[in-house]
């Protein structure tokens, strides 16, 4: 094997306009910033992303790529503590924490393809394949575009539940869900507030839509509020499961969420939280509390972690990234009776980033 010290860190942002507008509970927007980070080690290269803001081009390049340049490729505790390390005074949280999770994906991606085998290999299959859901019904959407989005994930995908934004119009949202209940029959709905109510607002609606047979409420409080949404889950109707999770960037965040108890199903986002290392974590901390983990969004990063992860519930199918990872990554998983599977024939990621194609969309 060659020598396998880590050289040639990079870092290339891209924004890619929506094909719509978009709105959740608390922000609207009309593009999706994806930030790719690549390295080399013993001849092999390899390739991590985020999703989140051109700025952390310079992090990664200035900062954190002279932290574990020469280190080996092989050492990927070693090299994390060293990145985290890096950004005490900048703050872990944030721009920070996703800079970091990019660098570890790639190193993830690149010891995979050092050692000739599929990330998930790598990791420890628990599974061959892994459950999506369908995932957007923007509160932009007329209540049209919104029953045919949804109804769009069962039928050609296979999905076996969908989910819907909601907060951005309150009055209208009782109204909005019995389209999406009307549009996906007896198909599991899913709701995600986005932090956007008070816990006596969203209880409230959860008693408005109880008829609606809704099995999942995402952050319906902010989930800075600990305390506001283990109110929520103590008092909402059977069989409405509380989520939150995708704004944890260290694990100490996951442990607030945990300790409360603030959800029913605690989510991780390889892209926030410090990579595959940092969902390894999650994974870890809900074991501790048995609890079920789902990934958001980034369904192609996710693929082979969730094959690794034994009370991983499912992977979040979202519109705006599986739009983008179809389009730039050769190797992108393709959904088929409701599930994705890594490709067994690729090392590491099994992912080939489409630079000719991406160019375009490059802004740093």
């Amino acid at each position: 094997m060659l020598d396998p010290s880590i050289r040639n860190i990079a870092a290339r942002a891209y924004e890619i306009p929506t094909d719509a507008p978009e709105a959740d509970g608390t922000l609207a927007w009309d593009s999706t910033t994806l930030v790719l980070v690549t390295l080399d080690a013993g001849g092999e290269t390899g390739i991590g992303y985020t999703y989140a803001d051109a700025s952390l081009v310079t992090l990664i390049e200035r900062k954190l790529a002279p932290e574990i340049a020469g280190r080996s490729a092989f050492d990927i505790a070693g090299a994390g503590a060293v990145l985290w390390r890096a950004v005490r005074n900048l703050g872990r949280s944030g721009l920070a924490a996703t800079a970091i999770s990019a660098i570890d994906v790639a190193l993830w991606d690149v010891k995979a393809k050092l050692l000739g085998v599929p990330l998930s290999a790598l990791l420890g299959r628990v599974r061959d394949r892994v459950a999506i859901y369908g995932s957007g019904g923007f509160t932009s959407y007329t209540d049209k575009r919104l029953a045919e989005q949804l109804a769009a994930w069962i039928e050609r995908d296979g999905c076996r539940w969908v989910k819907m934004k909601i907060g951005s119009d309150p009055d209208r949202d009782p109204a909005r869900i019995a389209v999406a209940r009307r549009a996906i029959g007896a198909h599991g709905l899913f709701i995600d507030a986005n932090g956007a109510f008070t816990p006596s607002r969203a209880l409230a609606l959860a008693e408005q839509i109880v008829d609606h047979d809704v099995n999942w409420f995402e952050e319906p409080v902010t989930s800075d509020d600990a305390e506001g949404l283990a109110r929520v889950c103590a008092a909402t109707p059977p069989g409405m499961e509380i989520a939150a999770g995708e704004y944890c960037y260290v694990p100490d965040d996951f442990s607030r969420l945990l300790a409360t108890p603030s959800v029913d199903v605690l989510q991780a986002d390889a892209t926030r939280c410090g990579g595959v290392s940092g969902f390894l974590a999650a994974a870890a901390l809900g074991e501790t509390r048995h609890m079920d983990l789902s990934a958001h969004c980034a369904p192609a990063l996710h693929c082979h972690i969730g094959c690794a992860v034994l009370r991983l519930r499912h992977i979040e199918w979202f519109h705006d990234h599986v739009r983008i990872e179809q389009m730039l990554f050769d190797g992108a998983p393709v959904a088929r009776d409701g599930t994705i599977a890594p490709d067994a024939d690729r090392h590491g990621l099994g992912l080939l980033f489409k630079e000719r194609d991406a160019e375009r969309f490059r802004v740093r």
